[in-house]
């Protein structure tokens, strides 16, 4: 099924989370229901949420206020409080401190060679297949567009500098739920990056307190930011190619990794990658991408992921999409389901373009 796609244009960060809460807000209660249940089955108890919520609010409230005001804006519209919204933000920061939970898996393949081109899987819980939206967003100082979770505020993205973030979890020891999450951190670089250096420091400088690594395109080049509790690594594009899974890759922040969260699933996905893009010189097209990220259900490497029968929440992870990039075109494509799925799918091409009330 296409998921809808809202459009966000008020002249406030308060009035843009507004204006999303009132397109989710028949929606949304079931979502936070859903990710509730799963904190629970994570192990993590519903005053750990709560007060893990609360503490990313005032570490965002500190670097970037207006992301706060988008997230108030949100859940008045949709009649939740500020901490539920909070929590969805910061779902990956919460996961963090889950006993045994894995946080995510996607998968993720750039070709950085003169305009930079990409493709990656958004794998998540079966369930939450149902919570997503796709999104135009203006009014900020770069308008943008992408696809998220229904009351988070950014997830994949491009904006009209042709700055695209994609994104991939990874786990530390150090990882806790009191910095700023992920999510949120994104969503600023789309709103306000203009170039490619701009992006790297503001993924530089966010004080998180969860890892992950941002994959960023522009039409000057791209690179992978990891972050973790500890710092950041840029990552340069190596033969022109970029990849990423669910493991870091720099030698300094892999020290810390979260023993035992993706092994051996993410290496085994990452050296697929690696050997295909080694192959040949990787195409020019985005599309022509996706079918790096193929996988078949016995595969050892599961690029595209398939719950098994019989498993319950926490446990039935999918790919709920499959996204491509073009940074000089402003252009991203979103296709429901798993690469397999892409040519009988429909595909929804969104770009990123100056829009009514956008600064510059």
């Amino acid at each position: 099924m296409t998921p809808d796609t809202i459009e966000i244009d008020g002249a406030s960060a308060y009035e843009r989370g507004h204006q999303r809460g009132v397109a989710i807000r028949a929606a949304l209660p079931a979502g936070i229901r859903t990710y509730l249940d799963l904190f629970e089955v994570a192990g993590v108890s519903a005053e750990r949420v709560r007060a893990g919520a609360e503490q990313t609010i005032a570490a965002t409230r500190l670097w970037c206020p207006a992301l706060v005001e988008e997230m108030l804006g949100t859940a008045d519209a949709a009649g939740v409080e500020l901490w539920q919204i909070a929590a969805l933000n910061a779902r990956t920061e919460i996961l963090s401190s889950a006993s045994g939970a894995k946080p995510g898996e996607c998968s993720t393949v750039v070709n950085a060679a003169g305009s930079p081109v990409g493709a990656q899987t958004w794998d998540w819980h079966e369930e939450l297949s149902g919570h997503w939206h796709l999104q135009r967003v203006r009014a900020t100082a770069r308008s943008f567009v992408g696809l998220t979770e229904h009351g988070i505020l950014s997830k994949i993205g491009m904006n009209d500098a042709g700055i695209g973030v994609m994104l991939n979890i990874l786990g530390h020891q150090a990882d806790r739920a009191d910095g700023v999450p992920v999510h949120l951190v994104g969503a600023r670089v789309l709103a306000e990056a203009s170039t490619l250096d701009e992006a790297i420091a503001i993924l530089e400088t966010a004080p998180v307190s969860t890892s992950s690594a941002i994959t960023v395109l522009s039409p000057e080049g791209a690179v992978i930011v990891e972050l973790s509790p500890l710092g950041a690594a840029v990552l340069r594009p190596v033969g022109g190619v970029l990849v990423h899974t669910n493991h870091f890759l720099d030698e300094r922040l892999s020290a810390g990794e979260k023993p035992g969260l993706y092994d051996p699933d993410s290496q085994l996905r990452l050296g697929v990658l690696l050997e295909r893009t080694a192959l040949e010189p990787l195409p020019t097209s985005a599309a022509e991408l996706v079918p790096y990220l193929l996988s078949d259900p016995d595969d050892a490497a599961q690029l595209c992921c398939i719950p098994p029968p019989g498993a319950t929440l926490g446990d039935r992870w999918a790919t709920l999409a499959t996204v491509t990039m073009d940074a000089a075109a402003r252009t991203m494509t979103v296709s429901a389901g798993s690469p397999a799925e892409v040519g009988t799918a429909e595909t929804v091409a969104l770009v990123a373009s100056a829009g009514r009330g956008a600064r510059r």
